[in-house]
């Protein structure tokens, strides 16, 4: 039963994606939506399903289905392991992945290819249940590269903008780099263990390690942390993630919220036993994942697209995720993951509702007093954003707060890089509520005559989201710990659960005040001052550098783009011409020769046969000369 009930877990996406890949535009937009969030929420049925068993089992379920690859000492089956970790991964993919399928509904609902796009979104959630549930490295390596591709198609869904197809091939690539470094690492690990199942790997590391093996376990730590590096949006592999935001608004919320950007945390979570073994790649793993939360940060000060700001935030909300990872906290990584894809689902999909009342203005600058005509937008916003700002008691306070707390005991400096990054989300996200739902409207006429709250299917997955992420965290409350505790499974390393201290009201009290710091200044500037961003053209000095995200990009069109082009400009017309012209030379010399050698065949006898003597004069004479 178990095996059927994971087959269907697994493939009820993956039928979704064939029915609206063939029968999608044949029977209607609502009925082909509706179908590919039926599929979605089966599987997130038979997620709570396995949820529950193993809740009260505390077995993990290892299912089997055949022997896949074998040679030598060396074997995988083709298997899948639903345990505490894959199964909470499950849970949020497959239940917020069905609030946003509900949601793409209406918000897709007028596009004429509306079945290719659920098509799309079923075959995205496939592959990342996927590489949730493999139970091995190469399984979860074909979730892996299925969620890349299906984020190059939904990024470029609108593929008739061409500045969207660049952004699509944008993260398509910089995720083959990413990709790169992991499939070394999985190849590492296999020739160490002879064997890619997590289980036979942990069992393997178990058994004892020698000096030689713990240098390669240092190597394939850091190849693995390339690959999450990628995925999952860190220096330098970021740049791809912002302009994932020329997808339409339920993939940017798919993709930033739970699926494909938390693959790397999952994957490092995963193999906790070994990276536990690299303490050096830890502690690359904090100092990155803080100086990406601080640089992230700081962008979103100042982009006035309501996309772009949610975006550098996810990016900064993962830096901050790495940040515990490194430090060893994995259990209160995955409690802000959790967190995280609440309220961070929850604002995409409200800034989707905007920008669909708006009929399709993404710029803050021309937004303003939305809340009176849009309040279950607002306040479901509202909500998410005092959530993500550590805002007491909603469930970003809890998860935020135990990684302060984790970098305050473990390293002074990323506490502080850490802290001034949360004062900085508090900021941004707040300067996002009060341009875009107070003051006066500062958009057109006729976008003011069309001002409406979103239809139904729109605010029900809002609703739903922004009651997650004000109790959501509950999960992991202090006192009871319940997630570390369901986790203890899997992590190896024991969480020390200290009772609340002295040390603990005073971290959480400076991290509350901080956020309050960062929301009270955005509003003195943009309620009480009444200022507005200014336009392009006018930002200067370090505003303008920070607004152009410290000129990135342009450096590595300059440094890898633009050599890249040259030197592929130069093989084409210089190399490639060249060798052309060195072939082709010989098929012409061929051609001549043959040309000329057509002009002795004229038929007559007599030239034949001088011919004939003449080659037999020159036979004799070598022959001669040869004694």
């Amino acid at each position: 039963m178990d095996t059927n009930l994971a087959l269907v877990l697994l493939l009820s996406p993956f039928i979704g994606f064939l029915f609206n890949v063939f029968f999608g535009k044949k029977i209607g937009k609502t009925l082909s939506g509706t179908i590919g969030t039926f599929t979605v929420v089966v599987s997130f049925a038979v997620s709570i399903f396995f949820f529950l068993k193993v809740n009260e089992t505390h077995q993990a379920i290892v299912i089997n289905l055949f022997d896949w690859i074998k040679f030598s000492n060396f074997s995988v089956k083709f298997g899948f392991l639903l345990d505490q970790l894959s199964l909470l991964w499950l849970l949020f993919v497959t239940g917020i992945g069905s609030l946003i399928h509900m949601y793409s509904i209406s918000y897709m609902h007028d596009d004429e290819n509306l079945h290719k796009f659920f098509a799309y979104l079923n075959l995205f959630v496939f592959f990342m249940i996927t590489l949730v549930m493999g139970s091995n490295l190469l399984i979860m390596f074909i979730g892996w590269e299925g969620v890349g591709l299906c984020s190059y198609l939904l990024i470029g869904f609108w593929h008739k903008n061409q500045d969207y197809n660049d952004a699509a091939k944008k993260a398509f690539i910089m995720n083959r780099i990413g990709d790169l470094g992991l499939l070394i690492g999985i190849i590492i690990i296999a020739s160490l263990f002879n064997t890619a199942d997590f289980i036979g790997i942990h069992e393997r590391i178990l058994e004892g390690t020698n000096p030689a093996t713990l240098f390669w376990i240092g190597i394939a730590a850091f190849a693995l942390f390339i690959g999450a590096t990628g995925k999952s949006a860190q220096i330098p592999l970021y740049t791809w993630l912002p302009d994932a935001m020329a997808g339409p608004t339920p993939v940017s919320a798919l993709i930033h919220a739970a699926t494909m950007v938390t693959a790397g945390i999952f994957m490092i979570t995963r193999l906790n036993f070994l990276f536990d073994l690299a303490p050096d790649v830890q502690n690359l793993i904090a100092i990155i994942g803080a100086i990406t939360a601080l640089v992230a940060a700081t962008i979103g000060l100042l982009q006035n697209d309501i996309k772009k700001v949610l975006a550098y935030s996810t990016v900064s909300q993962l830096g901050l995720m790495f940040l515990a990872l490194g430090l060893g906290a994995y259990q209160v990584a995955v409690f802000h993951v959790i967190t995280h894809a609440f309220f961070k689902a929850c604002l995409f999909l409200g800034s989707g509702s905007v920008i669909h009342a708006l009929h399709g203005e993404q710029d803050m600058r021309k937004m303003g007093g939305l809340k009176k005509v849009m309040p279950i937008t607002f306040i479901t916003m509202l909500i998410s954003s005092l959530a993500i700002s550590g805002i007491f008691p909603f469930a970003g306070f809890w998860s935020k707060d135990e990684i302060l707390m984790t970098a305050f005991h473990e390293n002074m400096p990323l506490w502080i890089i850490g802290s001034v990054a949360s004062i900085m989300t508090a900021f941004y996200m707040f300067r996002l509520m009060y341009l875009t739902f107070f003051k006066e409207f500062r958009g057109t006429e006729h976008q003011k005559s069309h001002l409406h709250e979103s239809p139904s299917l729109i605010t029900i997955p809002l609703i739903v989201l922004a009651m997650l992420a004000t109790f959501g965290g509950l999960i992991n409350f202090p006192g009871s710990y319940w997630l570390n505790h369901y986790l203890q499974p899997i992590i190896s390393k024991v969480s020390h659960e200290e009772a609340l201290n002295s040390t603990s009201y005073i971290l959480m009290g400076i991290a509350l005040v901080g956020a309050i710091v960062g929301i009270t200044v955005a509003y003195i500037k943009y309620i009480k001052k009444s200022e507005l961003p200014a336009e392009d053209e006018n930002i200067t000095g370090i505003s303008k550098i920070i607004y152009n995200k410290y000129y990135v990009d342009e450096a590595y069109t300059m440094l890898i783009v633009n050599p890249l082009n040259a030197a592929s400009r130069f093989f084409r017309d210089t190399v490639e011409t060249g060798l052309s012209k060195f072939v082709f030379g010989f098929g012409k010399a061929t051609e001549a020769i043959g040309t000329q050698g057509r002009k002795v065949q004229s038929g007559s006898i007599g030239l034949y046969l001088f011919a004939f003597v003449l080659g037999v004069c020159v036979i004799l004479t070598c022959l001669f000369i040869a004694q």
